[in-house]
């Protein structure tokens, strides 16, 4: 066997290692995605792998999503600003997927998650240091050659899975080789078929892959493996392309090139009506797959490797470890941070959020002078301005929203220890309860704490770090009805997943993974209004929707620091994330100077978002105090106006 066949028997273990391997976290992670369209990224196999986590997410989602290079996102990080990116790396060493990683994350504050197979790599290295990155590691001893192989299969059968078991279809992902067939041809058998194309497409050196377009991944697979190892000269076109003039290579060209077609059930009348036509001169070989599940997709790609190695035997190649020139390893690691250059701050940083917010979406008309003007007075405000307190939202602010009762990350507690130890009153308002108390204990100084202002349960209960909210009274009338109304929509099928009634604070509701609460929101204030409840009390996080009890806010904790601490109002900042109405930000970033991470408010005076665009959540928060000025006598101002420090 060559070593490349030597891989290639490892696979049927390959994949039955990742029929068992857990991926209740990656679940999680793609059903948060499945009311997005995602960007994948990655290079060589690890593009293959991309390709088909896009097109499972198109076919099981409607959600038009992209699989792209390294360089594409490098070029242009604004891909990830909207989208939750999935980064795919089998060790974790490329040069081009962590530059990849480096812009997305510095130039989007999207959720980034990471596919690798080495838990020590320089990737994962750059992922512990980065913000808002959710790494997936999936173990797997063997190694590849050159070329990936049971990477390849390990990780794209991982999310073949994934996509099947999150669409409760009993699909099945258990594609062992042995069990691999194309109408009644078991994998070998084919194979042997095969031969005489084979040989006759190792003479000439060029291929043309025919496809349908619900079978990309396996082609683009095939077409890396035989580029990557200077096999063959392929060209890819689906059915309908090869028909708008590629055709040509058959007549003009029939002594060159050979014909690679895959078919499903869904083109098979093309090819059937097509096959007629070909030129007896032109070798052609037939790839019929059963459909386009994701078994077949598997199914596919084993088949397609099997392909290259016979390729590769007929060529007499060693494509398991070829001669890598000087040359390729020069392009490899080339220093691709100094040579491209980031993208451009946005000089209207401030403008562009608060035109979105009041619908004025792109390509709407961005020209007024009004909120121009109110722009540059708020920015001379907040440098001209002295505080000394500063007030800020928990989830989405200090820490990231998808993260379930952790504490704020190092970053942004060595900023709030450069307050504390100057006497600046730190307050931290959130739709949590004891279980974020407990968190900021872990992190800070006992010394620290009488300086550390909370504001539990939207504000429904003010208190010092150290000191804990009474015990729970009951339910008042009103949220003894609303958890009825929840309760009843829960078993109509809404997907609800947990409702957590604080008393006499507040309802919170959380829903299933990948549920947006800005959609269900309205499911759930339709419910109230149809019971004759009162609905300006609901408001939402990224996380949850809470139900506040009357008079319950997070500007209380603000009214209190006011008050015990003997501040004036103008001399205290509130941050939050989500500064519109209904979000649960929205009373907090009413006060005069306060700033938003990500959705300001629609005021024009107040609850701007002044953090460049691509920065939010706690990237923007760790901007803002990146250029938080501290004065000698413990207060202090912002320079929010000018580019980078």
């Amino acid at each position: 066997m060559t070593p490349y066949e030597q891989e290639l028997s490892k696979i049927g273990e390959t994949v039955g290692t990742a029929t068992t391997t857990d991926i209740k976290k990656l679940k999680i992670a793609i059903a948060a995605a499945s009311e997005a369209s995602i960007i994948a990224v990655g290079s060589g196999g690890s593009f293959t792998v991309a390709s088909l986590l896009c097109s499972l997410h198109e076919a099981f989602t409607g959600r038009v999503s992209r699989a792209v290079t390294p360089l594409e996102l490098i070029c242009n990080p604004t891909l990830a600003s909207t989208s939750p990116i999935f980064i795919v790396s089998a060790e974790g060493k490329n040069p081009d997927i962590l530059e990849a990683l480096h812009r997305a994350r510095q130039h989007s504050s999207r959720t980034v998650h990471v596919i690798t197979n080495r838990q020590q790599s320089p990737l994962m290295e750059q992922v512990k240091e980065l913000n808002d990155v959710t790494p997936h590691v999936f173990e797997l001893k063997e190694k590849d050659g050159y070329l990936a192989t049971n990477s390849l299969v390990f990780d794209a059968t991982l999310i073949a899975r994934t996509y099947g078991e999150l669409d409760r279809q009993g699909v099945s992902i258990d594609c062992r080789v042995d069990q691999i067939a194309f109408g009644e041809l078991s994998l070998e058998d084919w194979l042997q078929s095969s031969a005489l194309f084979i040989d006759e497409t190792a003479k000439r050196g060029s291929l043309i892959i025919v496809f349908s377009p619900n079978l990309r991944p396996i082609v683009e697979d095939l077409e890396s493996k035989l580029s990557e190892a200077a096999l063959l000269f392929c060209q890819l076109a689906d059915f309908r392309s090869f028909a708008h003039g590629r055709h040509l290579w058959l007549t003009e060209r029939s002594n060159d090139s050979s014909l690679l077609v895959l078919t499903e059930p869904a083109v098979e009348k093309l090819w059937t009506d097509m096959s007629p036509q070909i030129p007896l001169e032109v070798p052609t070989f037939c790839m019929p797959l059963s459909g386009a599940k994701p078994k077949d997709l598997i199914s596919g790609l084993i088949a397609g490797m099997h392909l290259v190695s016979e390729l590769a035997n007929a060529a007499k190649r060693n494509i398991a470890k070829p001669t890598v020139s000087p040359l390729g390893r020069s392009l490899y690691y080339a220093n691709l941070q100094s040579l491209i250059p980031p993208p451009l701050e946005d000089t209207l940083r401030g403008e562009i959020s608060k035109y979105e917010v009041l619908g004025a979406h792109w390509p709407s008309s961005r020209n007024s002078g009004k909120i121009r003007r109110a722009l540059e007075d708020t920015e001379l405000a907040f440098e001209t301005q002295k505080f000394r307190s500063i007030v800020f939202d928990y989830d989405g602010t200090l820490c990231n929203s998808n993260d379930n009762d952790r504490p704020p990350s190092p970053q942004i507690v060595d900023h709030l220890i450069r307050l504390l130890e100057r006497n600046v009153v730190v307050g931290i308002a959130s739709g949590r309860g004891g279980s974020m108390a407990d968190n900021l204990t872990k992190v800070f100084d006992q010394s620290h704490w009488p300086k550390i202002r909370l504001g539990l349960y939207n504000g429904g209960w003010v208190g010092k770090l150290g000191e804990r909210p009474p015990e729970a009274e009951r339910l008042s009338e009103f949220l003894i009805h609303a958890k009825r109304i929840v309760t009843n929509l829960q078993s109509y099928g809404v997907p609800i997943a947990i409702i957590k009634a604080t008393a006499p604070f507040q309802l919170s509701i959380r829903f299933e993974a990948g549920v947006s609460t800005e959609s269900m929101w309205f499911v759930i204030v339709d419910a109230f209004k149809q019971a004759g409840l009162e609905t300006s009390t609901i408001v939402r996080s990224k996380h949850s929707i809470d139900v506040l009890s009357r008079g319950v806010s997070k500007s209380h904790l603000v009214a209190q620091i006011v008050r015990d601490e003997q501040i004036d109002p103008y001399e205290i900042v509130t941050m939050g994330d989500l500064g519109a109405w209904p979000g649960n930000d929205a009373s907090l970033l009413q006060h005069k100077f306060s700033l938003s991470v990500d959705l300001p408010s629609r005021r024009l005076d107040r609850g701007w978002k002044l953090a460049p665009r691509h920065r939010r959540d706690v990237d923007a928060t760790l901007w803002y105090l990146e250029r938080l000025k501290l004065d000698e006598d413990g207060t202090f101002s912002f320079a929010l106006a000018g580019g980078p420090l």
